[in-house]
């Protein structure tokens, strides 16, 4: 029997002994349609499931099919899906989603990790998007959601090693905007360098490091659109505008109205969003600090950063293959990149740099920028000794 009020219905499903019942509910809310051999079973559900009971596009009718704490068995799941085709979850609830998605059993590492870049990318857009008007409540509504889909990074990563985190970020698919799929690469890579040196590090501190990878290029909502995707050889007023991307960050965490959730110490990720282009030697960007002036954190997000540019092959550039890009990472210890990170780095990963290379990169490199292909050039110098020395050409790998 349907009963009717003014606002809700109540329509009863019966699957076992369980009774559960639909209500409908007010259409101001936001959904999500997740997978549903992602839905969580055999515990108490974390969120509540919708189905669409409308037929007209553009008119949908959300209703709670079960609520939060009801338990479901996969044959529910499997005649829900047999009834109604798609599943909905609350937008609000998506940090209950994600919490709950690590724990699932029928999910490969490569699900989890695709969905939970998916997440983080949504939280992104609520920023970057030209489209979308910004206000400190959005960066508030941001910070928030980052921080749920890096807490279900550091239960997916936190027992990769480096060459496997790399093998999983190609697996993955790619947004169109290089930042996005930058910023959650380095913010795995932060999770997992930062726990290399720290082996007893807590949820939290792990937590921070992939908070600080992923808003690390937070500034650039304030550069425009085409000078970020610009894959071309910048201008110098261009690149000027790109270098003050730092210091437009660090502003906007310090805005009085920024509030970090619970658990978030703004001043670390402040740091590392103002810091990260700092080099070791001074000669980096915005205040050309050096040494131990540089935050840790912005120290290891500088190698997140470096590594994931040179190495992740995209539609419209190259890459290189992980010893091509350690010989070339070498050439900038003391100068741009940590020595004793960088040697926890490669020794994570098993590899001797034994070897010079020949390939340097070229002056005006910005991990931050798109490129239609690396900016790769040879050393007159190093070339003239290959020669004399007697070595092969070195190619590199397109």
């Amino acid at each position: 029997m349907l009963l009717w009020t003014d606002e809700i219905i109540f329509r009863p499903f019966c699957f076992g002994a369980t009774v559960i019942m639909a209500q409908e509910l007010s259409q101001d809310s936001n959904f999500f349609s997740p997978s549903a051999e992602l839905i969580v079973t055999g515990i108490d559900l974390p969120y509540d499931l919708y189905i669409n009971s409308s037929a007209l596009e553009g008119r949908e009718k959300f209703v709670r099919i079960t609520r939060v704490g009801n338990i479901l068995e996969r044959d529910d799941i499997q005649n829900f899906m047999r009834k109604y085709h798609q599943l909905y979850i609350k937008e609000s609830d998506r940090g209950n989603y994600l919490k709950s998605l690590v724990k699932n059993e029928h999910a490969s590492d490569e699900e989890k990790t695709e969905i939970i870049k998916e997440s983080a990318i949504k939280y992104l857009d609520n920023l970057f998007n030209p489209q979308k008007e910004f206000s400190t409540e959005v960066l508030n509504e941001t910070i928030l959601g980052c921080k749920d889909a890096v807490e279900s990074m550091v239960d997916v990563v936190q027992s990769k090693d480096i060459e496997g985190l790399k093998d999983l970020i190609g697996k993955l698919s790619f947004h169109d905007f290089y930042t996005y799929d930058h910023s959650v690469n380095v913010s795995m890579y932060c999770i997992t360098i930062y726990q290399t040196m720290r082996p007893e590090a807590t949820r939290t501190e792990l937590m921070h490091a992939g908070l600080g990878g992923l808003l690390h290029d937070l500034g650039k909502i304030k550069i425009p659109t085409n000078v970020i995707n610009n894959p071309g050889k910048l201008s110098d007023a261009q690149f000027k505008m790109i270098q003050k991307h730092p210091s437009y960050g660090k502003d906007l965490l310090a805005s009085a109205d920024c509030i970090p959730p619970e658990g978030v110490n703004l001043s670390i990720i402040s740091r590392v969003v103002n810091e990260h282009h700092e080099n070791v030697d001074g000669s980096g960007y915005p205040n050309k600090l050096e040494g131990d002036d540089i935050h840790l954190l912005a120290k290891v997000t500088a190698i997140a950063d470096f590594f994931d540019a040179i190495t992740t092959k995209r539609a419209y550039s190259s890459a290189l293959t992980i010893d091509e890009a350690l010989a070339l990472m070498k050439k900038s210890v003391g100068k741009k990149i940590d020595a004793h990170i960088f040697s926890l780095f490669t020794k994570h990963m098993n590899k001797t740099i034994s070897q010079k290379s020949y390939l340097e990169l070229a002056e005006d490199f910005d991990p931050c920028q798109p490129r239609e292909k690396l900016p790769v050039v040879r050393s007159e110098h190093l070339e003239t000794k290959k020669k004399k020395e007697g070595f092969g050409t070195i190619i590199v790998k397109k």
